[in-house]
């Protein structure tokens, strides 16, 4: 036996100490405000519990003292168990600043309606296609904030639209930063002030791309009612007629999978499933791929979707045949969202006990986006897994990745 092969998962702590407790799936789901099948998934390792204010819940239930007897590690704020991303203080700083006070200090004339755009265009560009984009992106996203909002306030009647629109883009790309990195409060913020931007506004264009930006992070936390019901007004406010344009059918299908994948989460799998259908039906309509708002819609990701709720639901087999039919590398969807999707392909390899499919998975996941490895917790409980049980075939190559991730000290 490897000197790994004790360390447990925190779904199989969860499960030594809830049955320890002598409560059921159900009662624990219960006590916590979460469905049987929400902790089953959890326990069995299919979805993983990166919520700070979850494993507190949890721990108090259960009547544990300490995270790390949960965790097995130190929690810490991000999900990859480092310290916080270099570049949140100073967001966070930004956020927390009035707006009528961004930007008062900056020097120069504020920036034109279209040099605002060009500016947030240019940082979702690099978000999207560099592989290295949090440290790219990260920095400039509080200097990019004040200039908007110097801009907005500087801007006449004329340019006002414009300027809206740059600012709801900023915000749902400050709220994708901080959710990947693990700042979900934060990256909350964000998403509220761009809904809050889109009602005001009264464009359903921007009211459904900003309720489809917020309801991915209400999902991140486990606010998966709240998500579903936040799609579901938003896909009635947008509802397409004949002559809708790209940008609304775009955000109107995505409102579907957002919806799906909260619905699936909180245990409604017929009607995540009958979500992700008529998505499916909006991107044949809407045909090819497209990434109106950042929303990467269109066929693929919709039969991306379908290898999710599929691995959600604990079907890896099924996950696995419908992956063998979605063309994933296809360049109009951003980085972030290929490499997502091959961190579901790998979990289904996981969830089958098939050791060289998931390490050949981690393998792409790396290669592709060796920074965003990092911050997926399904990769992280994987490489833990597999040290359970590690062999010298690819003990190596198993060995780097842990060390890479910071499961196992180099």
């Amino acid at each position: 036996m490897n000197s790994y092969s004790r360390e447990l998962t925190t779904g199989d702590r969860i499960k030594v100490y809830r049955k320890r407790k002598g409560l059921s799936q159900a009662a624990l789901g219960g006590l916590i405000g979460r469905s049987e099948d929400w902790v089953s998934k959890v326990e069995r390792g299919v979805i993983p519990v990166d919520k700070l204010s979850v494993l507190l819940e949890i721990s108090r239930v259960l009547d544990i003292r300490e995270l790390t007897e949960l965790t097995g590690r130190s929690v810490a704020l991000t999900s990859d168990g480092s310290r916080e991303h270099e570049s949140v203080p100073a967001i966070r700083r930004a956020l927390s600043t009035l707006s009528s006070r961004l930007g008062t200090d900056l020097p120069g004339s504020s920036l034109t309606p279209a040099e605002l755009t060009a500016r947030v265009n240019e940082a979702w560009r690099a978000y999207e296609h560099e592989i290295d984009r949090y440290a790219i992106v990260g920095p400039q996203l509080p200097t990019l904030l004040a200039e908007a909002h110097q801009a907005a306030r500087r801007a006449g009647a004329a340019d006002e639209t414009e300027i809206i629109r740059a600012l709801i883009s900023l915000y749902h790309l400050m709220q994708m930063f901080l959710r990947r990195v693990g700042e979900h409060d934060l990256s909350r913020v964000a998403a509220d002030r761009a809904l809050q931007l889109a009602d005001q506004s009264g464009d359903p264009v921007l009211i459904g791309a900003s309720a489809w930006n917020a309801a991915s992070i209400l999902t991140a936390m486990g606010d998966v009612s709240e998500s579903a019901e936040l799609a579901r007004s938003a896909i009635e406010i947008t509802t397409p007629g004949d002559d809708a344009s790209h940008e609304l059918l775009s955000v109107h299908g995505a409102l579907h999978l957002v919806a799906s994948v909260a619905n699936m989460r909180d245990g409604r799998a017929p009607a995540a499933w009958d979500l992700l259908h008529e998505a499916d039906r909006i991107a044949r309509r809407a045909g090819a791929d497209r990434n109106d708002w950042r929303t990467a819609f269109g066929p693929t990701n919709v039969a991306m979707h379908g290898v999710h709720l599929a691995g959600e639901e604990g079907d890896a087999a099924e996950a696995l045949r419908l992956a063998d039919t979605v063309e994933h590398d296809n360049p109009v969807l951003p980085l972030e969202r290929r490499t997502r999707y091959l961190v579901e392909v790998m979990n289904a390899n996981r969830l089958r006990q098939d050791d060289y499919g998931t390490l050949y998975m981690i393998g792409r996941i790396r290669k592709m986006s060796p920074e965003e490895v990092r911050f997926f917790p399904l990769v992280r409980e994987a490489v833990r897994d597999l040290l359970k049980r590690e062999r010298p075939s690819y003990r190596v190559e198993l060995r780097d990745h842990a060390a890479y991730l910071g499961v196992l000290a180099s």
